[in-house]
């Protein structure tokens, strides 16, 4: 009995993620399948090919593959990024087409309906009548097509997809399998961040036809293009292989039956070719859809099951899963079966043993939420990241700063792999070295000049404890130095409390002195943070809400002076005595929700309704804004997400939130406590003990803990050595 009632409570949790919610108000997710933390993800593709897109594709600027207002499908895409504002990934593309053999995605697309979306598996129906479903292993994909009968086709489009490379290789192995790689890369139009993405693709049927095809390019830039016919040059030979831009492969069936299916699998590899075979073969064992899509559902099941929530309202439920099933899709596993991975910005390969290897760390975004829920509900899965970005910087001398598959992007700013080491082992993970990462961190602390490749601007930042906006340049341009110094300024801390730990009381005072920097930025007649110059000065003329559209203001990236003004967690209370005090301090972070300043959507500000419970008194602030905060912009539908997800880190922000506790600081390992959503929240801790959290009413004001009144402040170690927080 008690195992039915443990099966059907997770089954209930897999029920309640909607996979669509982030798929529109530039969520930037997606609904395709996938397995927690896995390589492989398989996205339906709706955003190139006609005039039913609400976007235009050819502009190559939409990072996502999937927008839930487009209806145009042009395949699944293989190896995808999830809630990230720039494009990449999102190729590989595969489609099924009924009738004679057509290789244009404009004509070969189709709308679609029946859409259906579950962790691990995604379904929908065209037009023609095939019914096509995806599901996928850690590394591979099985894609199951159900034909009406007659034509039908494969396609392996090799020269679309989100970005601009679409160089690619693809070689006949048998009558059934091909191989290949495409070159991808470029993320946030980086050119140094180019790389391979090798694959498999076997079918289980034997066609009657199949062969290359490339697309045809004008003779001269002015040369019309004839949009009928001569744009594609159909190959039979067999017996070759073709490389270049814009090409892929057809598999053509002439006389299928009515309901029969063509099944579809891919193994990939950021290694090599033969690697992805690998994959495959370890991962699948035939065509078989079912067994592939029940042992997906299964892992899901065992993780969103660390948490199980009871009472509350559907869509409260399906808000908090899908935000927990968002935290598990990035950072991804990265090595193959074979434990190979590309190293760390080099041509070489690595091998892990006894650990694997992640990529895809945004970190300016997930160091501030995403990495303290993973030390909290999969310290496992946390110490192997953080092993990872040690490893990064073994390989080439750096800890990531926005690494994607082997190569540094350099995407936004700041030192974030102090915040997020330094917070994990000051939770208590600490089976890794320490030691190497501490090493990593002096350097990027204190190296001088241009040869600090993730503190450029460092020198004044160190001799004068601010960066001047002239810094660069004397028109400004390009400039986000508050932005990067406010960064600095949090890492430092981060790497103060780490010295501390560590017994390095001179390092811990040099970098705490050095993170209260941020006070020479403070413009009492403002009441915000101001640039100011090389001189001294403060910049004129200065107007602290412009940049509230996200576009770059100087000396704030993305942002205006009002997101980027409490963004000071590790001080806030010599913050409230530099602003006037605590009535003062409380007033002008109201004033930012009151005047409709704080962007829901933007990392440094998305901690600000927590720094009202700093002080006495203030704290139904923070329950207030927050339960705002939720009601508004977390909802059950495509637009539920307040704007790109960021890896996870805006669904980390609800899943803490709901759940009544958040890491308001990185480098203290502490929360603190809201009211949680429902009326009762059980989290399994990874040693198997329960920390059950209840709230008796919507207008509870106390928090007890293990029956104590502690305040609304408690550690990493008191929260997790707790059996029970209740609200009343």
């Amino acid at each position: 009995m008690a195992a039915l009632l443990v099966s059907t409570a997770l089954h209930a949790q897999t029920e309640w993620v909607n996979p669509f919610i982030g798929t529109s108000n530039f969520g930037a997710c997606n609904p395709g399948a996938v397995t927690p933390n896995g390589l492989m993800s398989v996205s339906p593709f709706n955003v190139m090919g006609s005039s039913l897109n609400t976007w235009d594709k050819d502009s190559r600027w939409w990072s996502t593959p999937y927008v839930e207002e487009n209806s145009f499908f042009t395949g699944f895409t293989h190896v995808n990024l999830s809630g990230v504002g720039c494009p990449d990934l999102g190729a590989l593309l595969t489609m099924p087409t009924t009738g004679p053999l057509q290789v244009d995605y404009h004509i070969y697309g189709s709308e679609y309906k029946g859409e259906v979306a579950h962790p691990g598996y995604y379904a929908l129906e065209l037009l023609s009548g095939i019914k096509a479903e995806a599901t996928a292993t850690t590394r591979t994909s099985l894609e199951r097509y159900t034909f009406p009968g007659g034509e039908g086709n494969i396609l392996l489009n090799l020269g679309e997809g989100l970005t601009n490379e679409s160089g690619a290789t693809v070689k006949k192995v048998s009558d059934t399998e091909i191989e290949g790689f495409k070159l991808m890369g470029t993320f946030c139009y980086n050119r140094n961040a180019v790389f391979p993405l090798y694959f498999v693709l076997r079918v289980s049927k034997a066609p009657d036809a199949a062969g290359y095809w490339k697309k045809q390019r004008p003779m001269t830039a002015e040369a019309a293009w004839d949009a009928d016919a001569g744009k594609y040059k159909i190959y039979k030979d067999y017996s070759r292989e073709l490389s270049g831009d814009d090409i892929g492969y057809w598999f053509h069936y002439d006389g299928l039956k009515a309901g029969e299916e063509v099944l579809v699998q891919m193994g990939v590899s950021f290694v090599s070719i033969e690697n992805a075979r690998q994959n495959l073969d370890a991962e699948q064992q035939g065509f078989a859809f079912e067994r592939v899509k029940r042992q997906a559902d299964a892992s899901w099941k065992e993780h969103l099951g660390r948490v199980r929530v009871e009472g509350g309202s559907a869509d409260r439920k399906t808000i908090f899963y899908t935000a927990l099933y968002h935290t598990l899709i990035h950072p991804n596993i990265l090595n193959d079966v074979n434990g190979e991975y590309p190293l760390m910005q080099s041509p070489g390969i690595g091998k892990a043993r006894d650990y694997d290897r992640y990529t895809v760390f945004s970190l300016w975004d997930t160091y501030r939420n995403f990495h303290q829920l993973m030390t909290l509900l999969w310290p496992e899965k946390q110490t192997a990241m953080v092993r990872s970005m040690i490893d990064q910087y073994r390989e080439w001398g750096w800890m990531p700063k926005w690494e994607l598959y082997g190569r540094e992007t350099w995407t936004m700013e700041g030192d974030p792999a102090i915040c997020v080491i330094a917070d994990t082992w000051l939770r208590g993970l600490r089976d890794f070295d320490i030691e190497t990462a501490y090493e990593a961190f002096l350097k990027s602390a204190d190296t001088p000049g241009a040869q600090n490749l993730m503190r450029p601007d460092g020198d004044p930042y160190i001799s004068m404890g601010y960066i001047p906006l002239d810094y660069f340049s004397a028109d400004f341009s390009g400039d986000n130095s508050v932005s990067h110094a406010l960064e600095y300024y949090v890492a430092d801390y981060a790497l103060s409390r780490l010295a501390a730990d560590l017994g390095r009381p001179e390092d811990a005072r040099r970098f705490y002195e050095r993170s209260l920097g941020y006070r020479k930025y403070y413009s009492a007649a403002d009441k915000c943070l101001r640039p100011r110059l090389s001189d001294g000065s403060f910049l004129t003329p200065f107007n602290p809400e412009d940049g509230a559209d996200f576009t770059n203001a100087p000396g704030f990236h993305e942002g205006s002076a009002w997101n980027y003004t409490f963004a000071v967690p590790h001080d806030v209370a010599g913050y409230a005595k530099l602003q006037g005090g605590t009535k003062a301090f409380v007033k002008n972070l109201r004033h930012v929700f009151d005047e409709g300043l704080y962007d829901p959507a933007n990392e440094p500000d998305i901690v600000y309704p927590y720094l009202f419970s700093r002080f006495k008194g203030y704290e139904k602030y923070t329950w207030e804004t927050v339960e705002k905060i939720l009601a508004q912009n977390y909802k059950n539908a495509p637009d539920g997400i307040p704007g790109n997800d960021d890896t996870g880190t805006m669904s980390a922000w609800a899943v803490f939130s709901m759940l009544g506790f958040y890491p308001d600081c990185p480098g203290d390992p502490s929360f603190t406590l809201t009211r949680p959503t429902f009326p009762k929240a059980v989290i399994t801790l990874s040693d198997g003990r329960e920390l059950t959290i209840t709230r008796s009413g919507a207008h509870a004001s106390k928090a007890l803990v293990d029956g104590r009144n502690k305040g609304f402040r408690i550690s990493h170690t008191e929260l997790t050595g707790s059996r029970s927080i209740v609200w009343k």
